[in-house]
């Protein structure tokens, strides 16, 4: 979303962004195999008519690599009429981002659009325009003034807009490819969203303006605003809306990205979405399982629940359900890039905030993430340039390892039902949720399979965390995987109607939903030890051991031929009181049938160093040195 932060002479209310993603003048050659787009280190910088120089030279400082900027063409209404100006800075900032190396994306508003000093002018987009606003099933429009959002200056007026506003429509696309033309590298859209994030919006399920209510009859026969119980996702004609929403959203992402390439294949399109596997993505109607498949990246501005979202303010569990979010986007990604838009610290005087920094880096380069730098709670800055710098110099010298291919070797499968969640997200999440969390503790190869991965997964133990939708190609290749001998375990509702056999485990209590209960209560005492009926069940015998602490999470997958073990400590870190792990020692890797007896071990921040692994029989035994804050181990070639 559009965050505060930028100098206010500049003329915008929305935010100022800068991406960045390999280096500038003295940046390490890229992978010949890595789009630059897998590559980016993010920093934010404000687009003006006069200082794209001064933008990449501030950005090769810092060692950012790849430039987004905002001078927000279609969220300001000026501008969204006429262009002109704006565009011929985006011109320069290319220009001055190419002859450096690097990349540049310019950020444009999704479905929001800004009218400064709107209390002193005539013609604003609501008063011009009453047609094209998003509506709740009362009538009342998605107007705003300033104040609502931090981002809305006094007298300002800011409206969401109906997708299905035609002639909205129309220029904006017009908007996409003028911007395309100008020869940045990307388009980044910010908030294409339904308008149900502002306070009295949340229940609206909106929009019921005209243009989006005849396209909804069109597609289904029905009337949105009399034959439709709202939040009511037992009654199939709310699902049909919930269904509609989405796949409305991701048609307009797919008609900007569709529309950038028309004049310029190679740009590619970025859109910025907040929701992630939670419900928040059924109600804003963003959800970035359907997205991916239409852009070419996601940032995800990823947060749930309450709080301040803050890394300096996270528990110990908040650092684990974040780390399953990000597996989880980058599990939907199938092979794209994924960049995480989150805050490290905005002004705790307990918690240092460069130490925050680091937290949340490593937590996102371990997941294969790419890491968005910015100060406070704004998308500009950083809250300690000299940090920046070291974790940025640090992530580019081992791009590779954290950004090549990730290729699963023995996992086992999570199943992510976007159906089960989008009608029954409340009962889903929390299962898959405490699933993902005990695999990650228990340091056991996992994998996140959703309906378009289902067909290549090759795992022995496949489980649905309180799945309580499938359709008939799912129900089918359940029927074939366990025919195979493979085994599903089916915790919670069983919507299998499999029959019963030796190697489906059926478990009404679901495992998960009570494990994350109890997490919820005691994380501090709580091991995946509590639930033994699920390591009985799910644990094979795999070829790699991880013996760590349940406070660190690892994630395990070939990386260019070489098995790999990345692993985020968050042991003893307080939200709010100690940034701090304490470090684990006595760490140990076991390989099985080893055809290696070294392994490298490369500490967040550090060089790295050779182990020599102890050969026990078919077992190679490697201690670890100490962790700080996290490791990647990856075997090597034998001596």
């Amino acid at each position: 979303m559009p965050k505060a932060g930028f100098n206010p002479n500049v003329g915008l209310a929305l935010c100022v962004l800068v991406l960045s993603a390999s280096g500038l003048v003295a940046s390490a050659p890229q992978p010949a195999s890595m789009d630059w787009i897998h590559v980016v280190r993010i920093g934010a910088y404000g687009l003006q008519r006069n200082n794209a120089q001064t933008i990449v030279r501030q950005a090769t400082e810092s060692h950012v690599f790849g430039i987004e900027v905002d001078n927000d063409i279609t969220g300001r209404y000026q501008s969204f009429l006429d262009p002109t100006e704006k565009l011929k800075a985006i011109r320069a900032i290319a220009k001055e981002a190419h002859r450096a190396g690097n990349r540049a994306f310019v950020y444009i508003a999704g479905t929001e659009c800004i009218t400064a000093n709107a209390d002193q002018t005539p013609h604003t987009l609501g008063k011009d325009h009453p047609d094209w606003l998003q509506r709740k099933i009362s009538g009342e429009p998605a107007v705003f003034g300033g104040g609502t959002a931090f981002w809305i200056a006094k007298g300002d007026e800011d409206v969401w807009i109906s997708p299905y506003a035609a002639e909205w429509r129309k220029i904006y696309m017009e908007r996409v490819r003028q911007i395309a033309a100008t020869g940045i590298d990307g388009i980044y859209v910010d908030i294409p969203y339904w308008m149900t994030h502002f306070d009295g919006w949340e229940d609206s399920w909106a929009s019921f303006d005209d243009y989006t209510v005849a396209a909804f009859r069109q597609h289904t026969g029905l009337d949105a605003r009399r034959e439709l119980k709202l939040g009511d996702f037992s009654a199939p004609n709310f699902r049909k809306w919930v269904d509609f929403r989405i796949q409305t959203i991701t048609d307009f992402v797919q008609e900007i990205d569709r529309t950038a390439k028309s004049v310029n294949p190679e740009i590619k399109t970025i859109p910025e979405i907040y929701p992630g596997i939670e419900e928040e993505a059924v109600r804003v109607g963003a959800d970035v399982y359907s997205l991916y498949p239409v852009s070419d990246a996601i940032a995800h501005e990823y947060e749930f629940g309450s709080g301040d979202h803050m890394a300096s303010s996270r528990s110990q569990l908040d650092w684990f359900e974040y780390q399953v979010g990000m597996a989880t986007f980058r599990a939907f990604a199938e092979g794209k890039a994924t960049w995480i838009l989150n805050y490290s610290w905005d002004g705790d005087r307990r918690v240092d905030a460069g130490q925050s920094m680091q937290n949340l880096s490593m937590s996102q380069v371990m997941v294969g993430a790419n890491f968005w730098d910015a100060e406070g709670h704004s998308m500009s800055g950083s809250n300690d340039l000299p940090t920046r710098q070291r974790i940025f110099r640090w992530i580019e010298k081992h791009q590779k390892v954290f950004y090549g291919s990730r290729e699963r070797v023995d996992p086992i499968g999570v199943y992510f039902s976007p159906a089960t969640r989008n009608y029954f997200a409340r009962e889903f999440v929390p299962s898959f949720r405490g699933i993902m969390i005990l695999l990650l503790q228990s340091h056991l190869e996992y994998q996140v399979v959703t309906p378009r991965t289902l067909q290549a997964f090759r795992g022995k133990t496949l489980v649905l965390p309180d799945v309580r939708i499938l359709n008939d190609d799912e129900r089918a290749w359940l029927r074939s995987y366990v025919a195979d001998g493979n085994r599903l375990l089916i915790y919670g509702t069983d919507a299998t109607e499999l029959p019963w056999r030796a190697n489906v485990v059926r478990d009404q209590s679901d495992p998960g939903k009570s494990y994350m209960a109890a997490l919820e209560k005691d994380f501090k005492h709580i091991t995946p030890s509590r639930e033994p009926n699920f390591a009985a069940s799910a644990i094979p015998r795999a070829k790699i051991t991880v013996q760590l602490s349940p406070s660190l999470a690892t994630h395990i997958a070939k990386v260019d031929g070489k098995l790999c073990v990345f692993i985020a400590n968050f042991k003893g870190l307080r939200g709010h009181e100690n940034p701090l792990q304490i470090p684990e020692d006595g760490g140990k890797i076991v390989l099985e049938d080893a055809k290696t007896n070294r392994m490298s071990f490369l500490p967040f921040l550090g060089g790295a160093t050779t182990l020599t692994g102890e050969k026990h029989g078919q077992r190679t035994f490697f201690a670890l040195p100490r962790i700080e804050k996290g490791a990647v181990v990856c075997s090597e070639p034998k001596a």
